[in-house]
């Protein structure tokens, strides 16, 4: 089976950096036409279509993303990623946190679907994508609201995949460890903010890592990449986790 995505048209939200930027990368090297959606441009080195939208902003989504595109939508693949809830005891969490990190996370990624899934049906091929987090399996101390929110994610893309796997759609889960973005850099600064100095913060959680280093955006990028090619059409309903090896579960 190949890897080869020509001829496929791919939707990566978050696109404009980090993970999503590199799955977007890993996309057009193998052949898809990507389209972004972001609150700002990706960088234009690969020419990518842009779409210029807030996933906080659900009411006006689907809206605002037909008036820029002004065609019905013809994706084969979607990538939901989006910046993580922010950092916090889970007993601290005010109810409003919640609230956004839900809209933002799930409910965004469940209009996407929605809107993109009759044609993904008439091609009889779609992907669905999710970037998560390893706290799916292994709750993160520190980040409440999105160990919670994750998990609920979780739960509905697995609900997703036995719904839609009759027409050739597969959903999954990619669960990155700490990779080098700027969420990581921003969780470091925070935890340096009690007087630990950054490189000995930085220093622990590679110890804590089999691999022994944080992981490259582009790594992630091509698991991403691999499950939306056809050679990935019999994996779905999975969580794959993208972490050198530093969950303890199976």
């Amino acid at each position: 089976m190949t890897k080869d995505l020509s001829g496929k048209k791919a939707l990566v939200c978050g696109g404009s950096q980090g993970i999503g930027l590199a799955a977007a990368r890993a996309f057009a090297a193998q052949g898809a036409a990507v389209t972004v959606l972001a609150r700002s441009e990706p960088p234009g080195e690969h020419g990518f279509a842009f779409l210029r939208a807030d996933l906080q902003q659900i009411e006006d989504l689907i809206p605002t993303l037909e008036k820029q595109l002004q065609t019905p939508p013809a994706f084969h693949i979607l990538v939901n990623n989006s910046g993580g809830p922010p950092p916090g005891a889970v007993v601290d969490a005010t109810v409003d946190q919640f609230l956004t990190a839900f809209r933002q996370q799930l409910l965004a990624s469940h209009l996407l679907v929605q809107w993109l899934l009759p044609a993904m049906k008439a091609h009889g091929y779609g992907r669905v994508i999710n970037v998560i987090s390893t706290s799916v399996r292994e709750p993160i101390e520190g980040l409440g609201v999105s160990n919670t929110i994750r998990g609920a994610v979780a739960s509905w893309s697995k609900t997703l995949s036995r719904e839609v796997g009759k027409f050739g759609i597969t959903v999954n889960n990619v669960l990155p460890g700490a990779t080098r973005t700027g969420r990581l850099e921003s969780i470091i600064k925070r935890k340096a903010a009690t007087g630990t100095p950054q490189e000995e913060i930085e220093a622990k959680m590679r110890a804590e890592i089999p691999a022994g280093r944080f992981a490259e955006p582009a790594e992630v990028g091509a698991v991403i990449a691999f499950l939306a090619s056809p050679a990935a059409g019999y994996i779905s309903g999975t969580s794959i986790p993208v972490d050198g090896g530093r969950l303890h579960c199976v």
